[in-house]
């Protein structure tokens, strides 16, 4: 896989007098195929949790289709680590677009064939290998950022580039409602977002680029005359996989930290997003069309959330990445609490809820993100992006596919959402251990 996506080499310079135009231009239309790329991403992701209440009217369990949920999260935390080396050293602009087709061609046959949908193990099976996939999106998009924006913008562009996903995961739910109302089908929940996403999988592998340094442009450092602390050429070299895995990730103290505070963000976040449909349905007694729009209200008003965070993170609380984390988290933990406990008939409570839910929780998750850019030099900041996600995935998202479906199958909502919250203290506790870290000042 390497040799197909592997780095372009360094292009001949250009002249001293295009670099400045040629960087301007390039910086827009790179953001353009990384924000759109990784949106396109998440219309072929979460689908299934759409379809979770037609096959619980089939007869499969919750906990059943919850384990088959599982399939994603636990393909995606292997590979959004392993995947985040290869990407630290392969061509972006190939390696996103493949496994977002990839990921398509899977929601396609959920789609249009019967038997991807005839038993747990099929679509446990299925899930896993798109889960495998989406693992190629994240990690070139870091890349991208941390060799085409400097330390100094690379808050606030991370912050903007982060609602790509609350975009992508928002639109699942009015293309569902679209495909309802031309095919008044379930299944339309898959074949309808993956066509979408074979138009952005074109669009990111026409405007991406790799290094500036293969488009004839000096490293950015140069250019913007931002060097972090302890910069020198050696940044610019491409590390071996036992430099990026031992020396900048397993020895990374604060990176274990942050990434197991990650798995109870994630928790949080795909326990409410994953089982809203279902929950709101059942107990709320929403319509279908009503959940679906309740779903896209949670994942778009990540979008203010998210920019609202990276701008505290860097302005108010001056770089102080976990003590924002844990004001978000706290509020996060008593709108779960107000979603829990407010009783059926009042949905504008509800939504009012799950809008506060989403628009708090995406700012942690950039944080963590963002937070493992900057601890590592940017040569291993695909690996470090996913280690956190290696994390976030593998525990937080299994458990909130898996765990929350069997745990509300045997002690009901309920006991569902004493899981939640217990998630939200415990990330608060983790979050709290980085307080007293400075600034990290590695970032290159």
């Amino acid at each position: 896989m390497y040799g197909i996506f592997k780095a372009g080499r360094p292009g001949k310079p250009l002249p001293e007098a295009d670099i400045d135009g040629t960087y301007k231009r390039l910086r827009w239309q790179i953001f353009a195929g990384i924000f759109i790329g990784y949106a396109g991403y998440y219309l072929v992701r979460k689908n299934f949790t759409l379809a979770i209440p037609s096959l619980v009217e089939q007869g499969y369990s919750r906990g059943d289709l919850g384990l088959a949920l599982a399939g994603v999260s636990i393909a995606y935390g292997i590979s959004k680590f392993l995947m985040g080396a290869v990407s630290d050293r392969s061509n972006p602009r190939y390696f996103l677009p493949a496994g977002l087709l990839c990921s398509a061609l899977i929601m396609f046959l959920f789609g249009f064939t019967q038997w991807a949908t005839s038993s747990i193990a099929i679509m446990f099976v299925l899930l896993f290998l798109n889960g495998w996939v989406q693992g190629m999106g994240w990690p070139p998009c870091g890349r991208t950022m941390v060799h085409w924006w400097s330390k100094s913008e690379r808050g606030g562009i991370v912050s903007v580039w982060n609602v790509a996903h609350n975009v992508g995961g928002g639109l699942i739910g009015p293309l569902f409602i679209l495909g309802m109302a031309w095919f008044n089908d379930w299944r339309s929940a898959f074949y309808v977002p993956a066509a979408v996403a074979v138009g952005v999988a074109v669009f990111a592998l026409l405007t991406m680029r790799d290094t500036p340094q293969t488009c004839g442009l000096p490293p950015i450092e140069k250019y913007r005359n931002d060097y972090p602390e302890g910069y020198n050429e050696n940044h610019e070299r491409e590390f071996s996989a036992r430099e990026i895995f031992v020396e900048h990730v397993l020895k990374n103290r604060l990176l274990w930290c942050i990434a197991l505070a990650n798995v109870f963000v994630y928790l949080l976040r795909y326990g409410v997003l994953d089982w809203a449909p279902t929950y709101l349905q059942e107990v709320k007694h929403f319509t279908v069309d009503k959940s679906s729009w309740a779903y896209f209200l949670y994942e778009w008003a990540g979008i203010p959330g998210t920019l609202l965070c990276g701008w505290l993170s860097d302005k108010l609380f001056r770089g102080n990445r976990g003590a924002t984390g844990i004001c978000f988290m706290a509020l996060v933990t008593v709108f779960t609490v107000l979603y829990w406990l407010n009783p059926p008939g009042n949905p504008t409570i509800d939504m009012l809820c799950l809008i506060a839910i989403g628009f708090l929780i995406y700012g942690p998750v950039m944080l963590i993100g963002l937070h493992a850019l900057e601890l590592v030099p940017k040569k291993a900041a695909g690996t470090a992006a996913g280690f956190t996600g290696l994390f976030g995935y593998l525990g937080g998202s299994v458990a909130a596919s898996a765990m929350v479906g069997y745990t509300v199958d045997h002690y009901g909502w309920d006991g569902g959402f004493a899981l939640l919250v217990g998630s939200c203290i415990l990330a608060i506790l983790l979050l709290a251990l980085t307080l007293r870290q400075a600034p990290t000042q590695r970032a290159a």
